[in-house]
């Protein structure tokens, strides 16, 4: 393949247009202008895309227990393994673990095969971790999963309010919208919720630092100022909606004026007087909401909240107004309509449709009550209950919280499946079999994003070695064991009767896209980016919904929810006295199984850092670069620290990107506690009560190699990929006995070459490379009582880039410093 491909960008919810053009040099990507989401514009992680395409580190071939087997092996081992553990234990001793990284045909036929042919519920995503809670706030609310607005609210809004999201860093095209909105109108006011001073916060006419999980409170605050100003619409509402009055006199009760808001939150209550009174004027408001409102115990009352804001208010679906979720995942939301989570059918359905759809699938069976949810789920594989998991596109030993039990839960589990593109995930680890999945590039299906649009992503390469689609490997497990229904020419087939099913019975349901029934091969191809609903009677498509009411509840009427505030589960205390929150930095992505192949990418955050503030920082003895311990009622780790004002006092921050495939500590899922809300299963990722100690360091240091050191044994240690070369951070308590022989089992590989050494005992410095036989840098190791003396990395690591290096090179890698004439 050579000419260039329309696709769609495989990180964030935003869903861009890209196109991929292949080429001698490698995958160019650029902005597709013609794409309704992004009209061209990429953030830093899409425009890298094309340095993630390869085949380096790819699993090219099927193992069972390390041992290469052919495709007909491995489907028989899967299948085999499931059909026996259902004959013995029942159907729901068995589990699928998906992701949002699945394309919407893959998720279909996971959920067809869990749900409607082994006949139970466990199938659940990683979309649990991050979305489910704005899930179940919809559908309390809509009486559907539905967003009801579209991305050029964000042109449109006077005053737009972002709640637990920092935009600027994780959904950043969206975000760039938004500025150019307020720049081309200065009068647009933005409102920023977040208890950290974000990329987001720092651009804001108003930031409200809120004290951590105490959203509920001050958006029942503003329902109250609402009801006691008179800026509810009382037509609007009357002809509507329900339980106004109910979640009234529950924001009353809990959040009755600004200076119990105030107090609530820990805010001025001048600023909380501020934001009421703008929300309260400004019909055209636009509320952002994400994971700083969605992880958490009460994650489907916080959303809630919100919701009831513009319910009061008919803020819904109207141009620049209405509560909109913004997704993390790709694919999250296409997953949602297939019934991707635990507790829906196919098509946004709940269990009481069981009847239709196992009719529509002519299958043997049909799940009739929710599955286990994600923490529950692996929670019931650690007991013995679910005996079979397979794990498809995601890595739950780093991504779930309390991460070291989901690791002992897979070590006891009777079979373990995992498909994935790569086998370095800690995940993998644990696999009986591996299956290798095709990759963004080579796979072929449909996403559908934040607003509803679904989009096509197209192969522009082919997978290596024997790499198969998600669906593909479905299929084929589910005919192994017996099943029909799962003959598919391709992927258009799956769409097509995902598309018909959607419109089944006729129900009152948003999710409707049987307009798109019938596609054949040419016309799926040929799909432009469309948003739903798209119902077979045809008309414009609906950019927003439910203005003029109509939602798909029995009565047709929203319902607002009378919400009670609680504080965050498991309180700080004196053996904790620290809330560690966890979240995204700019340029990473998941479990870096993607973006750390990107080396520009890698070069904005290199290393996992504890965000502290200046204050604990001071009461704790840390210091910035210095090592900490981070103990939690779940786990421990090591991590460098980073004192930065941005953080409040009484609350540390930790990416959560690092897994044990590239750095010692900063693995947060394994402090997260693994409380949950009750009615989302959205676990707690923003609260977790911890404390902080520092740990002494006698020396710090860089290491660059073009190949993999062993630096296991050190304290602290980050692996930086780069082109043709892998740099690592290291910090240790302890000194070396011998520099010089640490230093030549480090680095010596059994390559010819010189070796170079300076060591200065007196200051703590040792400096050591290897320059191959062709004269060019192959290894080198720096160590200082510091970070201050260790050498600047973007000029190190060019190094490796340069060829042969001459005199004045040498010395200048010795002296871990560019000289005059190579600088």
């Amino acid at each position: 393949m050579s000419t260039a491909v329309r696709t769609t960008c495989p990180y964030c919810g935003v869903g861009c247009g890209v196109i991929a053009e292949p080429g001698p040099r490698g995958v160019h990507v650029r902005g597709d202008p013609d794409h309704p989401a992004n009209h061209g514009r990429l953030c830093a992680k899409g425009a890298n895309l094309g340095e993630t395409v390869g085949d380096g580190g790819r699993l090219r071939h099927p193992e069972i227990r390390g041992r290469r087997v052919s495709w007909f092996r491995a489907l028989d081992e899967v299948a085999d393994g499931f059909r026996r553990v259902i004959d013995t234990h029942g159907p729901e001793a068995v589990a699928i673990y998906a992701s949002g990284q699945l394309l919407t045909e893959d998720y279909y036929l996971a959920n067809k095969l869990m749900k409607g042919y082994i006949g139970a519920a466990n199938i659940d995503t990683n979309s649990r971790l991050c979305m489910s809670s704005a899930v179940a706030a919809h559908e309390h609310a809509f009486g559907e999963d539905v967003v009801p607005g579209d991305y050029t609210d964000l042109d449109l809004a006077n005053l737009t309010v972002l709640v637990g999201s920092n935009a600027a860093w994780c959904h950043p095209v969206l975000y760039r919208r938004l500025r150019d909105a307020r720049e081309a109108d200065p009068q647009r006011r933005m409102v920023v919720i977040d208890p950290r001073t974000t990329a987001t916060a720092r651009e804001a006419d108003l930031h409200l630092a809120i004290r951590p999980g105490t959203d509920v409170w001050l958006f029942n605050g503003l329902l109250a100022h609402l009801a006691r100003t008179g800026a509810i619409d009382r037509d609007w509402v009357e002809a509507h909606t329900g339980g106004l009055d109910a979640a009234v006199d529950a924001a009353r009760r809990s959040a009755p004026d600004t200076t119990e808001v105030a107090r609530a939150c820990g805010l001025v209550e001048a600023d909380v007087a501020r934001f009421f009174d703008w929300f309260a004027a400004t019909p055209r408001t636009l509320t952002l909401f994400s994971q700083g409102v969605n992880q958490s115990s009460s994650g489907t009352d916080k959303a809630g909240a919100i919701v009831n804001c513009h319910l009061a208010t008919g803020r819904v679906g109207r141009p620049g107004a209405g509560p909109f979720s913004l997704t993390g995942q790709p694919n999250a939301m296409g997953g949602r309509e297939v019934g991707g989570l635990a507790n829906t059918l196919a098509g946004h359905r709940g269990f009481d449709a069981a009847d239709a759809v196992q009719a529509f699938w002519d299958s043997p069976a049909i799940a009739r009550e929710p599955g286990l949810k994600a923490v529950d789920l692996f929670e019931a594989i650690h007991a013995g209950r679910v005996r079979a998991v397979w794990i498809m596109a995601t890595n739950p030993a780093v991504s779930l919280p309390d991460a070291e039990r989901v690791r002992e839960a897979l070590h006891r589990c009777e079979l373990v499946v995992v498909s994935d593109m790569t086998r370095e995930t800690d995940t993998a680890a644990w696999a009986d079999v591996l299956l290798p999945a095709a990759a963004w590039g080579e796979k072929d299906g449909t996403v559908t994003n934040s607003e509803r649009r679904i989009s096509r992503q197209r192969p522009f390469r082919d997978a290596p070695g024997e790499a198969r689609p998600d669906w593909w490997m479905i299929a084929a497990v589910a005919r192994r064991m017996g099943y029909t229904g799962f003959d598919y020419a391709g992927p258009h087939e799956i769409f097509d009767e995902h598309a018909r099913l959607s419109a089944l019975d006729g129900a009152p349901r948003a999710f409707d896209i049987g307009g798109l029934a019938g596609l054949d091969r040419a016309g799926y191809d040929a799909l432009a980016p469309r948003q739903w609903p798209l119902p077979a009677a045809g008309g414009a498509e609906h950019p927003r919904l439910f203005a003029d009411g109509g939602f798909p509840t029995a009565d047709g009427r929203a319902r607002l929810q009378a919400v009670e505030p609680r504080p965050p589960a498991h309180a700080t205390d004196a053996d904790y006295p620290l809330s560690l929150n966890s979240g995204r930095v700019r340029d990473h992505w998941h479990t870096l199984t993607r973006s750390a192949r990107a080396p520009r990418l890698c070069g904005h955050t290199p290393e996992p850092r504890l965000a502290v503030s200046p204050a604990d920082a001071a009461a704790l003895g840390l210091a910035t670069g210095g090592l900490a311990r981070v103990e939690s009622a779940w786990g421990t780790t090591v991590v460098r620290v980073e004192i930065t004002p941005e953080q409040a006092p009484g609350a540390v921050f930790l990416p959560m990107h690092w897994s044990e495939q590239f750095a010692s500590g900063g693995r947060a899922g394994a402090l997260v506690n693994p409380a949950v809300c009750p009615r989302s299963g959205e676990p707690e990722f923003k609260h977790t009560p911890v404390r902080v100690t520092a740990l002494a360091t006698a020396w710090q240091g860089v290491a660059v190699a073009r190949g993999r050191l062993d630096v296991t044994a050190l304290d602290c240690w980050t692996r930086v990929p780069g082109r043709g070369h892998e740099r690592y951070e290291l910090a240790h308590g302890e000194v070396p006995a011998d520099w010089h022989a640490w230093a030549r089992t480090l680095l010596d590989d059994g390559t010819d070459g010189d070796w170079l050494e300076y060591a200065d005992p007196r200051a703590g410095r040792y400096r050591a490379a290897l320059i191959g036989s062709d004269g060019s840098l192959h290894a080198c190791v720096y160590a200082t009582p510091d970070e201050e003396g260790l050498p600047e990395r973007y000029w190190l690591t060019n190094l490796f880039e340069a060829g042969p290096l001459d005199g004045t090179a040498r010395f200048a890698v010795l002296a871990g410093r560019p000289s005059a004439v190579t600088g």
